[in-house]
């Protein structure tokens, strides 16, 4: 199975390359390559490779910084992935494009269904609705992933983060009121993969789900066990949401139900706590 990426670089990019073989040949793609911003590019690229499935890693993700660059994330997030999907509909493959929690407006207690009705509350989640919806209206076999919290041993993320201010302090003030399922990138490529190999076989089904790591907690309490099994002596104190404001508002509920999947692909939701363990050990840090 052949199988084009877009976002060669990010953690998403990084382990699809790495947990491919040898079921699958990846064609990964850089900015260099194509970049988001020519949605037609990105299109022309999928024209240009004989593949079986593209899977779409890239987006713009400084959730902050697009409060103040709307229209540009508008192109990269909404109108690059309608492009790819048209592209890949027309070349009669399956389009696999991972979207985020951020569509909805994390109200209530309730893990979010894929057909409960969005709300995005910034630029992140209105830009990547707009790509979900291009997608979907492309027409071809597609799969909408929704996913939430990812971490890994590459780039930047929360556990990575707190690994470094654990070095500079005994007590850390962590986010206590915004509760979701961390998930690890190397899970989520294996998702994406499970679901290329089912549309190869003829198996896929079209359609929005929802991957993330399983049990759901809040911020203080994933870091709590990123401390714990460092085994760094760093005090976590709970604080509210109001206590770290940031440009752009996040989601309080970021609980994804994420039955549909299982259904119909047989993939469930991983123990976030052993993909940790297994990126503390990659970054030295067990």
């Amino acid at each position: 199975m052949r199988i084009l990426v877009f976002g060669k670089a990010g953690q998403l990019g990084s382990e699809l390359a790495r947990r491919a073989a040898p079921a699958a040949r990846i064609a990964a793609l850089g900015r260099d390559e194509a970049d988001l911003a020519d949605p037609e590019g990105c299109a022309g690229a999928i024209t240009a490779h004989d593949v079986d499935a593209v899977i779409n890693v890239a987006a713009g993700t400084a959730v902050d910084r697009l409060e103040e660059e709307e229209a540009a994330a508008e192109v990269t997030n909404g109108e690059a992935p309608s492009a790819m999907a048209r592209a890949a509909a027309a070349k009669g493959v399956p389009f696999l494009h991972v979207s985020t929690d951020y569509v909805f407006d994390g109200s209530g207690v309730r893990p979010w269904k894929p057909d409960d009705e969005p709300g995005p509350l910034g630029a992140y989640g209105r830009t990547k609705l707009l790509g979900e919806n291009g997608v979907r209206e492309a027409g071809g076999a597609h799969a909408i992933l929704r996913t939430s919290w990812v971490f890994s041993a590459h780039g930047g993320n929360f556990v990575k983060t707190m690994l470094r201010l654990g070095e500079a302090g005994s007590r850390l003030d962590i986010v206590a009121d915004q509760v979701g399922g961390p998930t690890s990138a190397a899970d989520i490529a294996d998702a994406l993969l499970a679901m290329s190999a089912a549309f190869h076989r003829g198996e896929g089904r079209s359609g929005t789900y929802h991957f993330s790591g399983e049990p759901d907690v809040s911020w203080a309490d994933f870091a709590r066990e990123i401390f714990a099994q460092a085994g760094r002596q760093v005090a976590v104190r709970d604080i509210p949401s109001s206590g770290r404001p940031t440009p752009a508002r996040r989601p309080a509920n970021s609980r994804l139900d994420c039955g549909s999947l299982r259904a119909d692909y047989g993939i469930a939701r991983p123990d976030w706590r052993k993909s940790l363990a297994s990126v503390l050990r990659e970054l030295g840090a067990r």
